[in-house]
């Protein structure tokens, strides 16, 4: 799959004791869960250096020595997200994801996080930000964010889910100085004052929530691998719903 279809991937170098991963959704991307979520990782690989891939399944190849352009999807267009009103509802729950975007003017707007990244828009962003929906201030749990400051002509950006050709942004705003922050959403709320997440408990509840969710999947998993085992070692049918002959 290119790095436009690879939702996550993992890889256990061995030999180095180093684990690398990446994902799209789940845990690992909330803000609230995300730091519960690598401390409990790190605690079930003592020794083992935790790592996280930004730039997906491409930077899993460039590890192991593989050309990463391999996997490159270059010839589409950005998917270009939706800019959301205050009241939309994709922006209900305590973790609705999305992209705060803010502007050294004062100015707070929120993307959909179900598309491509806003900040691979480049420049071209700028004039969908002038007829965008208003907020006041951002205290979503977003998963990822980007800040302007026009005067400067300075942009800083950051993603708790991995993004395709991450560290190749700044080719994408000529002109302009990009900082990629990663999962650093602490610098945009020192950058901005129009974001600032509600507080949360990053601690025992969130390792909870962890705990649960994976709980979840590894349940999801056990009743799928039961019904394939099951269909496997079932008798053939006919089509008149009869035993087949040997």
């Amino acid at each position: 799959m290119d790095d436009t279809m690879a939702q996550g991937g993992i890889l256990l170098d061995l030999g180095r004791k180093v684990l690398l991963f990446f994902a799209w959704e789940g845990p690992s991307t909330e803000l609230r869960h995300r730091a519960a979520m690598f401390e409990l990782i790190r605690a079930a690989w003592p020794g083992w250096e935790v790592r996280w891939l930004y730039d997906g399944s491409a930077e899993l190849r460039e590890y192991v020595g593989l050309d990463p352009e391999y996997v490159r999807c270059r010839d589409s267009a950005p998917s270009v997200a939706p800019l959301l009103a205050p009241d939309d509802e994709d922006l209900a729950g305590l973790d609705p994801g999305g992209v705060v975007i803010t502007v050294s003017a004062g100015l707070c707007h929120v993307a959909s996080d179900a598309f491509d990244h806003p900040v691979r828009e480049g420049a071209a962003l700028l004039n969908r930000l002038a007829d965008a929906p208003g907020h006041g201030g951002c205290y979503l749990h977003v998963n990822s964010g980007i800040h302007l400051d026009t005067e400067r002509r300075h942009l800083g950006w950051w993603s708790l889910y991995s993004s395709p050709q991450a560290y190749q942004v700044p080719e994408l705003w000529p002109g302009w100085t990009v900082e990629f922050w990663q999962d650093n959403w602490e610098r945009h709320v020192r950058a901005s004052d129009r974001f600032s997440p509600a507080a949360f408990d990053a601690g025992e509840e969130a390792r909870a929530a962890v705990l649960a969710e994976a709980g979840k999947r590894r349940a999801i998993r056990a009743r799928n691998r039961t019904q394939v085992t099951r269909l496997r070692t079932a008798p053939a049918r006919s089509r008149t719903g009869g035993p087949q002959p040997a």
